[in-house]
């Protein structure tokens, strides 16, 4: 985990641009380039692929810690693959996080606007609480809870933004081909071995996912990153992939 490798250098030097163009550019580059659910009007179809670079401008943080992992963990996986492979390698795992987020908004979504439309709310009423109304009746939180509600507005008007999708895969992948590298947490000096210590990490976003724990992070877009990854990973590892395929 010592030399940094050409790809992730120019992947780095791309967030870090990303990063001071919102500051230079303000709110406008959050709309335009974070990821939106594919049904609100703000949707824009590059942005699956530039909300990957884009991070809380609020938090210096968020882009430390996912460029930390990209070049810790990345570079080696570049000098194992190669530059191509590695390449599309992260933009599938990133690929694979706006997916499956997708799907789990669209599933929450129209759940509780199934729900709505049952209790007594048109359509219309709940497009115009997404829109920022006042939507139908209250009585509809006899059989539909205000905190449900408040969550598919979120989940509606929310974005998703940042490169840990792609990260996530790379930590995955990171984890089949290196498995017995041994890794520590900053708060946690303990050596663990890879295979035993990225799971542990997924197990906890996909625990915040099925519980639907607040904590401002998008956990299924962790787990979709991890899962396109680890598929990735494990046919290229199984099949011993021709690295000159790619090069």
């Amino acid at each position: 985990m010592g030399r940094i490798t050409d790809t992730v250098k120019f992947l780095l030097i791309l967030n870090v641009i990303f990063y001071i163009g919102s500051f230079i550019i303000g709110d406008l580059s959050i709309k335009l380039f974070a990821l939106y659910y594919f049904e609100n009007p703000n949707f824009q179809y590059w942005q699956p692929i530039t909300h990957m670079f884009m991070h809380d401008p609020s938090s210096i943080f968020h882009i430390l810690f996912n460029m930390y992992a990209l070049w810790a963990f990345g570079s080696p996986l570049e000098m194992r693959w190669g530059q191509k492979k590695f390449l599309f390698f992260y933009f599938s795992a990133g690929l694979g996080a706006a997916i499956i987020h997708t799907l789990v908004n669209y599933f929450q979504i129209h759940s509780v606007m199934d729900a709505l439309i049952a209790g007594g709310w048109s359509e219309a009423e709940v497009m115009s609480y997404l829109s920022g109304g006042n939507g139908g009746s209250r009585a509809v939180l006899d059989t539909v809870s205000m905190e449900n509600i408040r969550a598919m507005a979120q989940s509606y008007n929310g974005v998703a933004l940042g490169a840990s999708g792609a990260v996530y895969g790379i930590l995955v992948a990171f984890g089949i081909m290196f498995p017995n590298i041994e890794l520590m947490l900053i708060f946690l000096p303990i050596p663990i071995k890879a295979k035993y210590f990225i799971p542990g990490i997924i197990l906890l976003d996909l625990i915040f996912g099925i519980t639907g724990t607040a904590t401002g992070i998008a956990h299924w877009a962790h787990i979709g990153g991890a899962l396109f990854g680890f598929i990735m990973a494990w046919y290229w590892k199984k099949n011993s992939f021709d690295n000159h395929r790619w090069n």
